[in-house]
């Protein structure tokens, strides 16, 4: 049963994860707007600061919506002789002549078969189930502003919600004021009653560590578009970065992978924006 659920969240196309991903998102901003910001404005809190979260929510669904509803480079009959020409073969990651089995033709260089859209996909980066969507040569550049957008977005709820605290609590009497409890007795306030008492703490708790966690991966995807990799293939590469292989006979070389598709921060990060064609692209050396 267990496996079951698994291969069904995991190894099938669904929208389980977009409207999970949807949830959270309303539930912070919900939070944020019903506790967060009506305190943070009698604090007298620069109102732009406190309206930020409001400003980056849609252009963040804007490139949800793009990049998960657009083609991610989608391998056809028609356009296949066309994209086959745009990469070279590096002859160590991509192999000429390999076919897919599925789709029945030959795999252009930096293309992959994704199993859970069953399609080959031109420039294949990964599979992401929060947009239920390959990410490929088309959509990458969508792909890499909603993860900042939502970075900024989480960053900013984050900052918010500490600037809230630090006048509150620390520089207020709230630590030694005092509540009724359930019998009727008087208490004093105390850091774990704030936490048991107050869903701000949890918010604040969730938007830090999701901060931190996106932050990490905005940077990892900051380094894959300045070396013109993609998570593909720079997964594949560790085998070969980290150990090279040893040749089977004792005069074949060792296999050696050298990143071949990077040319300069400037042309890498363009690539990510104004994707190659075949009247574009530059002659490789």
């Amino acid at each position: 049963m267990a496996q079951k659920v698994l291969h069904r969240l995991f190894h099938t196309r669904s929208c389980l994860f977009v409207v999970l991903h949807i949830a959270l998102q309303a539930a912070v901003y919900g939070e944020y707007t019903w506790e967060v910001f009506g305190y943070c404005w009698e604090l007298e809190i620069p109102m732009p600061l406190l309206l930020l979260p409001f400003l980056l929510l849609p252009v963040n669904v804007g490139f949800f919506m793009l990049c998960s509803r657009a083609d991610p480079g989608t391998i056809t009959k028609s356009n296949h002789p066309s994209l086959v020409k745009i990469y070279a073969y590096d002859a160590v990651l991509f192999q000429k002549g390999i076919v897919c089995p599925t789709c029945n033709m030959e795999k252009p260089a930096r293309s992959k078969h994704c199993g859970l859209c069953n399609i080959c996909v031109h420039r294949f980066d990964h599979h992401c189930v929060w947009v239920n969507n390959c990410i490929g040569a088309f959509n990458t550049k969508y792909f890499f502003l909603y993860l900042f957008t939502l970075t900024a977005m989480a960053a900013s709820i984050a900052l918010i919600t500490v600037a809230f605290f630090i006048q509150v609590v620390l520089l207020s009497n709230v630590m030694h004021a005092s509540y009724i409890d359930d019998q009727g007795q008087e208490q004093s306030v105390e850091i774990l009653f704030l936490i048991q008492t107050n869903m701000i703490v949890f918010m604040l708790g969730f938007v830090i560590l999701l901060t931190l966690v996106l932050g990490a991966y905005c940077c990892f995807n900051l380094y894959l578009a300045l070396t013109n990799q993609t998570s593909n293939e720079w997964y594949k590469s560790r085998r070969f970065g980290c150990s090279h292989h040893l040749p089977s006979q004792p005069g074949d070389r060792p296999v050696i992978y050298k990143n071949i598709y990077s040319n300069g921060i400037w042309m890498n990060l363009k690539e990510i924006f104004k994707p190659p064609t075949i009247l574009g692209k530059k002659k490789r050396t």
